[in-house]
């Protein structure tokens, strides 16, 4: 259908949410409020790396207001990371933030002051900041159960083969082949955390000694069921998702504040919010994946990649909640971008005493290549290679495998990308302003002015499983059963009016449930662009579905052949004869529903591209950079 044919989809409609932002009336976590709800506080170490020798709460308990001081002596036993290593509360702080006790009391400012009233004495301990030597072994220890600070990697997140590395071919054979070999060590170092707006929220309750709910600012209500369930070890748990006050990818596994929220409601039999701070969100909140690369890579003269070697030192921080995960996409994405029998790329999965790196945008991938992409340039300069010829001929092509974060060998079933650098290259006016590697575009006075191109690849397309339902009712209306939340792109939206374009029914006729994990099926969540794609294609089935149920149940009472039938605006007709046609309460009858299911299902065969082509300016005098124009294709 061209977009003409359509009634909503690429029309301008308001949002199902517009009223409700605009008037201030949308929930977001903050707002929340359940009856005698108390508030969480953390009281935070102020040293990198220290044991807790003495602490005594008994000042904080004593004042009017506070209901439970938790320290890590009376905490509950709950572990979360992967492998499962981090207390609620232990008795070592291993970064600056860490959490050394929890407060509940019946104001906020009650909970600030019992913080200021607990008594702590601590034995400072050497801290490591560096990767490098964080694995040697004499380094300090962050745990008992990771001799030199090296994480498992054997963890298998994705599957019996979950991948941690890229071994293939003979790297030996291949640097012999070799004209040219680039080395060097590059790193993409932690980065704060992107700071959207609001910061973190989580407010949990007990409804039975079993039965937990917790509401957060989440971009997947049902990722947060599961990270209790399997940290916490019993079934029956319930997550809802307010509005989420943006997230840039931060807000999708957040296990501490939901451990602090749940450990003092089960302490006070209340329930309890733990509202971030901005300081908190920026200290002590999850980082930006660190990376280190010490390697090198082989090329021809002609481009062609012979070999790749190297360590990659992936910093975690001072816990491991999903790096394994970001690790097997990361070395799956380095092998998109560089088309090579030879392979011998190595991973060290290394603690810190840095605030935990998690979950940001770009989850693992970008954090390799930004350290990897420069040990390519060393090469392409050697070869003096033009690198948008170098991408063209090595961006994985149709009918070529890569290694994916499965541990399985995929083969691209995509398209052939160059055109997408060629047409990228002539829009920027690439060859006009390359002038060879180290060689300005132009030079006035102390400012010199520079041209680059980057490429980045990901076969998670859509990345995990989404699953759907959609119900129609007589009065014919159509409720999405989905466990999306909003986090400001007017995602809910947009699945509405697919549903509304492909049942025929105006837009208004058109919900959807709340993001709850207890009435709707699993969602991995609005993560990595994939709401749209991924959710769309599960709601899609699912009203298809749904309508092919009530076009069979019509068939009937026409007399017509399902197929004979279409439905629009609350009726089913015949097709070419739309005056022939029935209510859907005459076809359902008032006491029955029509209810369809979709599920989306990821396929790692068709990987996406992008390129990005910039021109800076570079004062060579004071260091001032400027960027003055970006072409992406």
């Amino acid at each position: 259908m061209t977009s003409g044919a359509y009634r909503y989809i690429g029309k301008a409609t308001p949002r199902k949410d517009a009223l409700e932002l605009v008037t201030g009336k949308a929930e977001f976590i903050d707002d929340v409020k359940r009856p005698g709800m108390l508030h969480g506080k953390v009281l935070r170490s102020p040293y990198p790396h220290a044991s807790i020798r003495e602490i005594d709460a008994t000042a904080a308990e004593a004042l009017p207001g506070v209901k439970a001081v938790l320290t890590y002596k009376n905490v509950p036993d709950w572990k979360t990371g992967i492998p499962r290593h981090v207390r609620v509360l232990d008795r070592k702080v291993r970064y600056v933030g860490d959490a050394v006790a929890l407060v509940a009391a019946e104001t906020e400012e009650q909970a600030w002051e019992a913080l200021e009233r607990i008594q702590v004495t601590y034995e400072k301990l050497p801290p490591v900041y560096d990767v490098e030597e964080a694995v040697r072994p004499d380094a300090p220890r962050l745990y008992d159960a990771f001799p030199c600070n090296l994480v498992p990697l054997d963890v298998k997140v994705f599957g019996p083969k979950s991948l941690s590395r890229v071994v293939m071919g003979d790297v030996t054979k291949g640097f012999a082949e070799a004209d040219f070999i680039g080395e060097g060590t590059y790193s993409y170092e932690n980065i704060t955390n992107p700071l959207p707006l609001e910061p973190p929220g989580v407010i949990a309750e007990w409804e039975g000694p079993n039965q937990l709910t917790v509401w957060s600012a989440t971009q997947s209500a049902s990722w947060h069921r599961f990270i209790m369930l399997s940290k916490m070890g019993f079934p029956d748990i319930r997550a809802i998702s307010t509005h989420c006050g943006g997230s840039f990818g931060s807000k999708n596994y957040s296990a501490q504040p939901l451990f602090y929220a749940a450990a003092l409601a089960k302490a006070t039999g209340k329930p309890v919010k733990v509202m971030y701070t901005k300081e908190e969100h920026m200290g002590a909140f999850s980082l930006r994946l660190g990376s280190r690369f010490r390697g090198k890579v082989g090329i021809k003269k002609d481009g062609t990649v012979t070999a790749v070697s190297g360590e990659w030192f992936v910093d975690t921080g001072a816990f491991c909640d999903m790096s394994q995960a970001q690790v097997a996409v990361g070395c799956g994405e380095a092998q998109l971008m560089l088309r090579c029998a030879n392979w011998n790329l190595q991973t060290k999965l290394v603690l810190t005493n840095r605030c935990a790196s998690g979950v940001v945008r770009g989850f693992g991938g970008q954090e390799l290549e930004s350290a990897f992409h420069p040990i390519l340039s060393v090469a392409m300069e050697q070869a003096d290679l033009d690198p948008v010829e170098f991408f063209k001929k090595n961006y994985v092509k149709p009918g070529e495998g890569y290694f994916w974060r499965d541990g399985n060998w995929w083969v691209c079933r995509g398209k052939d990308y160059s055109n997408a650098l060629t047409e990228g290259a002539k829009a920027f006016g690439w060859s006009k302003k390359w002038k060879g590697w180290l060689v300005p575009t132009a030079i006035q006075g102390s400012k010199r002015v520079g041209v680059g191109v980057g490429v980045h690849g990901n076969a998670d397309v859509g990345e995990d499983e989404s699953e759907a339902y959609v119900r129609l009712t007589p009065d014919a209306t159509a409720t999405i059963h989905a466990c999306v939340s909003e986090s400001g792109m007017g995602q809910r939206s947009s699945l509405c009016k697919m549903v509304a374009e492909l049942l025929g029914l105006p837009l208004e006729r058109v919900g959807m449930t709340a993001p709850d994990s207890l009435i709707n099926p699993f969602d991995f969540g609005l993560v990595g662009s994939r709401g749209t794609y991924a959710v769309g294609s599960a709601v899609i089935a699912a009203a298809e579905d749904a309508r092919q149920k009530l076009l069979e149940m019509a068939s009937a009472a026409l007399q017509v052949p399902a197929d004979a039938l279409d439905t629009r605006d609350g009726k089913v007709y015949v097709k070419g004869n739309p005056e022939t046609a029935i209510p859907w309460n005459k076809v359902t009858g008032i006491m029955q529903t029509c209810t369809g299911f979709g599920r989306f299902k990821p396929d790692y065969s068709v990987p996406n591209f992008l390129a990005f082509f910039v021109e800076v300016e570079v004062d060579t005098d004071t260091g001032k950079l400027d960027l003055r124009r970006v072409v992406a294709a």
